[in-house]
C-alpha cells in the first residue's frame, strides 16, 4: 500500500524449480524454474485530487476528478520462468558460480485502469551472476551482480556480501552473519545485513540515494526487511 491514494497491490507467486545433476559428485547443476500467479490493484478514488477539482474559489472536492477510468481496482495474471548454472570452482567443494537469465511477464498482461487505449506490462530480461570464495574456516565472500531491462530501461546492480560463520561445528553453524553492500548503478547505495538461524533467516537493507534526486531527497531512501523460511 503507497501513497495518500491508497494504491494497493496484491501479489500471488507460486514458484516451481527443477534442478538436475550434471555430474556424479552432485556438485554443478542446471535448474530450470517457473512462477505464475495472480496480481490484483486497487486506488481510492475519492482521495484524488486534480487539477479539475480546483475553480475560481480553490479546491473543491465536490467536483470531478476529470479522470477516464471507471473501475477503481483491476487484477492480472501473470508468468516468468528462468534457468541457472551453478558449479565449483576447478574442482573446489566451497568455491562455486552461478550464472542465470530469466524473462519475466512473457505473457504481456495488461497493467492499468485505463482500458482504452490497453497498457501492456513489458517483458523483463534479467541477466545474473556471481561468485562465493572462501576467505578462512569461518567466513566467505560472495560478488554478485544482475542486470535487468525491461523496454526502454534498464538497471544494474551488483555488490559484495562478507558471511561469518558462528558456532562450534563449522558446517552446521548456530548462526550465520551476512554484512554487505550493493550498488544500483546512477541510483543508489544499499548496505545491506542478514542473519540465518536455520530455518530462518531475516534480512534488512537501506535504498541510500545518490543520483541527481538526491538534491530532493537529501540521500533518504527506502527500508526494505525480508523473513525467509527454507523446508525439506
Amino acid at each position: 500500500k503507497a501513497g495518500i491514494t491508497n494504491f494497493t497491490t496484491t501479489n500471488l507467486y507460486p514458484a516451481v524449480n527443477y534442478h538436475k545433476s550434471l555430474n556424479g559428485e552432485k556438485s554443478k547443476y542446471l535448474s530450470l524454474g517457473f512462477m505464475g500467479g495472480y496480481v490484483q490493484r486497487s486506488i481510492d478514488r475519492s482521495k484524488i485530487t486534480t487539477n479539475s477539482q480546483y475553480g475560481p474559489n480553490g479546491y473543491n472536492p465536490s467536483l470531478p476528478d476529470g479522470e477516464i477510468f471507471t473501475v477503481s481496482n483491476y487484477h492480472y495474471w501473470d508468468g516468468s520462468f528462468g534457468m541457472s548454472f551453478n558449479s565449483p570452482i576447478k574442482g573446489s567443494e566451497s568455491d562455486t558460480y552461478f550464472i542465470g537469465l530469466a524473462y519475466h511477464h512473457f505473457n504481456r498482461p495488461l497493467n492499468s485502469f485505463y482500458k482504452n487505449p490497453p497498457v501492456e506490462l513489458n517483458p523483463k530480461l534479467v541477466a545474473s551472476a556471481g561468485v562465493r570464495f572462501t576467505t578462512s574456516e569461518v567466513s566467505y565472500l560472495t560478488i554478485q551482480a544482475d542486470y535487468s531491462k525491461q523496454g526502454e530501461y534498464n538497471e544494474t546492480i551488483a555488490g559484495a556480501t562478507y558471511s561469518l560463520k558462528i558456532g562450534n561445528d563449522y558446517e552446521n553453524p548456530d548462526y550465520t552473519l551476512h554484512l554487505g553492500g550493493y550498488l544500483r548503478l546512477k541510483d543508489a547505495f544499499i548496505p545491506f545485513l542478514k542473519l540465518d538461524y536455520n530455518p530462518f533467516s531475516v534480512g534488512f537493507s537501506y535504498d541510500a540515494n545518490i543520483s541527481q534526486l538526491k538534491t530532493a531527497s537529501q540521500g533518504r531512501g527506502g527500508f526494505e526487511l525480508s523473513v525467509s523460511y527454507a523446508g525439506f
